[in-house]
């Protein structure tokens, strides 16, 4: 099923399938079923990841395997891996059967070519439905309303009906139930409003940076829109992002057809002027994006790194505090997007620090991924009606009420012998009713797989898990964090006459 909204396609689909086995004397055993999900690719498919795994690992109870129809076993891009799918059943002894389609898959000359042709039709659909949905996103861009997203300190999204009329405000996590509904921005409480002016003011006319900025606030016990503290990154989000002053602007990033994430140069940008009532004065904030554009002066890399040597120099020792004290120089964060680390940049000057600090390099970094990480299950759980409360001191997730977790991610230690570790500690304040344990691949780059661990069977304190844990630890281990998401999320029960 590829939406939520298409509350019935499953189980129309199964309606059809069991009628194709009763006509034939086919028995179901079992049913794998992947609702809620893009056919794009493999990736969130659990139901037929976990089909080709019982396939491959001879663990199936079953000789055929019955799939509604082409589109359902895969819109894949390319047609070749629906096919290798497939291949993977049959080379083990199972053949698949298309119950909607007018040929029977039976290996002739004439089902194999006009397989390959509705495969290719099935990626081609998402193609062109992908390029007819961006349309009618830049076309509602252009038209001043909002596709997605918080509405940012200061602002709150308000419903309109289709004429344009007010409907009411959009709490967090609640979005429109009606499908001619719009969202727009509006200006949100006073004080927030005064806040952000006063950032702009402070920023402009006061010369203060983006870090004094954020302690005077945080100094204010004043928190942002998701109720953590200010940092400087957030504070520059608000001095640099067009809403403010009334201006609607997205594609900044594209994520067509499940590729890889890029980031789009402004002349990409849909952008729709004026779309909203501003809060922010125009001359103030081109003010304030002068400045930032006057400091944000180009390095090439090796004047990045001359600067880097003639610093060594001066202060005999190299580390992230010497680097962001320096003035007008390049920070810490920019030698590691850079060059990819800080401890890389030292190795380029002929600097070698006392220890190995490579692991503080790879904590700074899982510590940058962890709110990333944090806001997508929040919004994932959110998107499927439950609802989450996170503490902004412990990061502690309270879920519908009924149970506690905690997001942990894992470094992975690579052994002296080869071999890799991850050592899982657990809060014992906190005690989460379950702790989601984000394993690391072997560069703490992406995460590897996920352990739900609930605090009733892991008693307190840490676990080292290897590459291969054996059935116990196993039982908790997940390729994606879906299944939490599932165990979160709210289903709606049929009432009864």
């Amino acid at each position: 099923m590829s939406t939520e909204h298409q509350q019935y396609s499953t189980e129309n689909q199964e309606d059809a399938i069991r009628q194709y086995a009763a006509r034939r004397g086919i028995d179901i055993v079992s049913t794998y079923a992947d609702e809620g999900k893009s056919g794009l690719n493999l990736e969130g498919r659990d139901a037929l990841k976990r089909l080709l795994d019982d396939v491959q690992g001879g663990r199936a109870d079953f000789s055929l395997i019955l799939v509604y129809d082409i589109s359902r076993w895969g819109r894949f891009q390319d047609a070749d891996e629906a096919a290798h799918n497939e291949f993977v059943c049959r080379r083990a002894g199972i053949d698949v059967l298309y119950c909607a389609e007018p040929f029977e898959n039976d290996g002739s000359f004439g089902s194999d070519i006009q397989k390959m042709l509705k495969r290719k039709m099935a990626g081609e659909y998402s193609r062109e439905l992908s390029v007819k949905v961006f349309a009618g996103q830049c076309r509602l861009i252009e038209h001043g309303y909002r596709q997605g997203g918080p509405a940012g300190y200061g602002l709150r999204r308000q419903l309109v009906d289709q004429a344009g009329a007010a409907k009411g405000e959009l709490t967090r996590g609640e979005h429109k139930s009606i499908q001619t509904d719009r969202v727009v921005l509006v200006p949100g409480p006073g004080d927030e409003v005064e806040i952000v002016r006063w950032m702009y003011r402070a920023f402009v006319e006061d010369g203060m940076s983006e870090g004094d900025i954020a302690a005077q606030l945080n100094g204010r016990s004043l928190v942002t829109d998701l109720g953590r503290p200010w940092t400087r990154g957030t504070v520059h989000q608000v001095l640099i992002n067009e809403k403010y002053i009334g201006n609607n602007i997205w594609n900044r990033m594209s994520f067509k057809l499940k590729k890889k994430r890029v980031k789009n140069c402004p002349d990409l940008w849909v952008r729709a002027e004026g779309a909203f009532e501003p809060i922010v004065d125009h001359p103030l904030f081109e003010a304030a994006q002068a400045i930032i554009r006057q400091r944000a002066v180009h390095y090439s890399d090796e004047e990045m790194l001359d600067g880097l040597r003639r610093l060594l120099q001066e202060r005999g020792h190299l580390s992230g505090l010497v680097i962001d004290e320096a003035e007008h120089f390049p920070s810490s964060s920019a030698f590691r997007s850079r060059f990819g680390s800080l401890l890389r940049a030292y190795q380029m000057v002929g600097y070698s620090p006392g220890r190995d600090y490579r692991y503080i390099e790879t904590n700074r970094a899982l510590r940058r991924m962890y709110p990333d990480i944090l806001a997508g299950v929040i919004a994932n759980i959110e998107r499927l009606s439950g609802s989450v409360q996170c503490d902004s001191a412990t990061d502690l997730l309270t879920i519908n009420d009924e149970f506690t977790a905690s997001i942990v991610i894992v470094r992975c230690l690579t052994m002296a012998s080869g071999t890799l570790r991850w050592k899982i500690r657990f809060d014992a304040g906190l005690r989460p009713d379950i702790t989601v344990a984000i394993r690391m691949d072997a560069e703490n780059e992406h995460p590897l797989d996920y352990y739900l661990l609930p605090r009733v069977d892991v008693t307190a304190g840490a676990v080292r898990l290897k590459e291969d844990n054996g059935i116990y630890w196993d039982a908790y281990r997940f390729e994606s964090i879906d299944h939490f998401i599932w165990l979160a999320s709210r289903a709606s029960i049929r009432s009864a006459a």
